[in-house]
């Protein structure tokens, strides 16, 4: 066992745990006051979820075995017959690097979670996460992260998820949109956030697990991890001035809410090169990214006609879908020697843009129509949208019988809280005493 490479890999793991309760902030921070429990809640049950379906079954479908490169083989449930302490080719137990692996599987169906807040039924979540993870995400980890998959051997480049995490996130978060329907309330009134300082904690907590999440995904302390790091922090900076800059031209003002979204533009669309491409190259990719996922929020969504209600699709596949293509543009063997063809802007050629194309493509179109079969399926069982009732009242009451705040709201009145004190003695006995004149008995 290398000893800094397994304790730089468990800290990378713990890293992108991170990650999955900082979402939780950040989307309960931009939700209504209504649906702040709901969404929190959606998010971090995934912490629950997701690692008990990885046990079970998704590490085995995900790395054991092939069938057709689509999917693994699980002759086994639970994790019998795997010898967790077996090292790898660079030193780390079997164990850790599933754990890392465990991690993505938490945090990637908490994404989409943003874009049906308010709307769907929790049951029905419940069911859709536990399918989507059998069909979609652990085929998905096998096409392009095990060595057998057939988009791994075609030549995909995806370092850290920007196919697997990111575009999947994005898509199935359009579908469910898509099948969900609108808001009642959509586009009646202006959306008021719950609680900024929230979103900013969220932001924040992202960024730092995203360490964990892209210098984690070079499986070693290597130069790679630390270039990993570095153009994630370039990418990241570039995504949210770009933001910024975007919004005090176009609406005249620069917000919070318009930062932190940035900021997150910036750290998805350097995701799946973040290993491969030069300092100056993230820079341009965090700033391409942002861009698109600012037009396609701004002027395209509307437009769309699908209610996203937290621009899931916007940020994560909009940026994931440029990440991934601008990897076959500027991925670069002198950063790392271990990749087979330099992109575009490095003198490579198309062919490299042309494989990574044909993989984003690929995903949408796999996502997209068993994302839809598992929808159409699950509503024959399970109703999928809370009734108009309970959309109106929110879902923190109607799924769950909680509110986010319990504070009493001090009333405008003021003369209804200058009563005689007296009034009120059996509650306060033993201050009123002290009220009372010596003579007294």
């Amino acid at each position: 066992m290398n000893l800094a490479n397994t304790s730089f890999m468990i800290l990378a793991s713990i890293l992108v745990l991170f990650m999955t309760p900082g979402l939780a902030f950040f989307y309960g921070g931009l939700v209504s006051k209504r649906n702040v429990v709901n969404t929190m809640l959606s998010v971090f049950v995934m912490t629950g979820v997701a690692i008990i379906c990885w046990i079970v079954i998704g590490y085995r479908l995900s790395f054991e075995g092939d069938l057709g490169g689509v999917i693994g083989r699980p002759l086994h449930l639970m994790l019998t017959g795997i010898n967790l302490n077996a090292l790898t080719d660079i030193h780390i137990p079997i164990g850790v690097y599933a754990l890392f692996q465990m991690m993505f599987a938490v945090i990637t169906p908490a994404l989409f979670v943003g874009a049906v807040v308010g709307r769907i039924r929790f049951r029905f979540l419940l069911g859709f996460i536990i399918l989507w993870s059998l069909l979609v995400y652990y085929p998905m980890v096998h096409l392009v992260w095990s060595p057998s998959g057939w988009l791994a051997r075609l030549g995909t480049l995806d370092f850290a998820g920007g196919t697997v995490v990111h575009i999947n996130a994005g898509v199935t978060a359009l579908v469910l949109s898509a099948f969900l329907g609108k808001r009642i309330k959509f586009g009646d009134i202006p959306h008021t956030h719950y609680n900024l300082p929230w979103v900013l904690l969220g932001t924040t907590i992202l960024w730092i697990g995203w360490y964990g999440f892209n210098a984690g995904s070079a499986l070693a302390v290597n130069t790679v991890a630390v270039q990993a790091t570095i153009t994630t922090t370039v990418a990241t900076a570039a995504g949210m001035v770009t933001w910024m800059i975007l919004d005090m031209v176009i609406s005249g003002k620069p917000t919070l809410v318009g930062i932190c979204t940035g900021t997150l533009c910036g750290l998805v669309g350097i995701t799946p090169s973040a290993g491969y491409v030069s300092i100056s190259s993230s820079l341009w990719i965090g700033i391409v990214a942002c861009l698109a996922s600012y037009g396609f929020v701004t002027f395209l969504k509307d437009r769309l006609g699908v209610d996203d209600a937290l621009d899931a699709f916007g940020c994560h596949g909009v940026s994931g879908i440029v990440g991934s293509l601008l990897t076959g543009v500027f991925a670069s063997k002198a950063v790392d020697p271990q990749i087979a063809l330099n992109g575009l802007a490095e003198g490579g050629g198309w062919h490299l843009l042309g494989i990574q194309t044909l993989a984003t493509v690929a995903t949408i179109v796999l996502v997209a129509v068993m994302t839809a079969i598992i929808i159409v399926g699950l509503k024959v069982v399970i109703r999928m949208r809370v009734t108009r009732a309970e959309e109106e009242s929110g879902l923190d009451q109607g799924e769950h019988g909680e509110v986010a705040d319990y504070t009493v709201p001090v009333s405008n009145n003021l003369a209804a809280y200058e009563s005689d004190p007296s009034e009120f003695g059996h509650e306060f006995e033993g201050q009123l005493a002290r009220l009372k004149r010596p003579n007294q008995s």
